[in-house]
């Protein structure tokens, strides 16, 4: 993945990466350092932080930003949605075949003069119920 995207291969990229995929459900900058710190101590602070803008800049991973101004980090590249709830600021990935068809139709259909669409990405703002577990849908 590193290759791919014209990154040289790193202990360090590598340690991100690994804990991005270990880490998966959004995690801030924060519960990366601190995973990071416990696992790989040697890691300076700002060589995360610079790897994780590299990692957005080259499409490895995308930031996503919640109503509380959090950014988080999403290891899921692929199109998908979230659901966002207010009270815990947990995030689901959430992947409707249907939607994204709905959503792609009405912006073909319906362009916004002088603005070309390059990603529909939505955040569906709400609140979990006890025991949530999205089934099916997931990406």
């Amino acid at each position: 993945m590193l290759s791919g995207n014209g990154l040289r291969v790193t202990p360090q990229r590598i340690a991100i990466l690994e804990t991005l995929m270990a880490l998966q459900k959004h995690p801030t900058a924060d519960n990366i350092i601190e995973y990071l710190k416990k696992n790989h101590p040697n890691i300076a602070t700002g060589t995360i932080y610079n790897t994780l803008e590299t990692f957005v800049k080259k499409g490895i991973i995308a930031k996503v930003k919640t109503d509380r101004d959090v950014m988080r980090y999403d290891a899921v590249t692929k199109n998908h949605h979230h659901l966002y709830c207010f009270k815990s600021d947990r995030i689901e990935d959430y992947n409707d075949p249907g939607l994204q068809q709905i959503l792609e139709e009405y912006f073909r259909d319906h362009e916004i003069p002088g603005f070309r669409i390059e990603d529909i990405k939505l955040q569906i703002i709400g609140e979990f119920s006890p025991g949530f577990k999205l089934i099916g849908t997931t990406s």
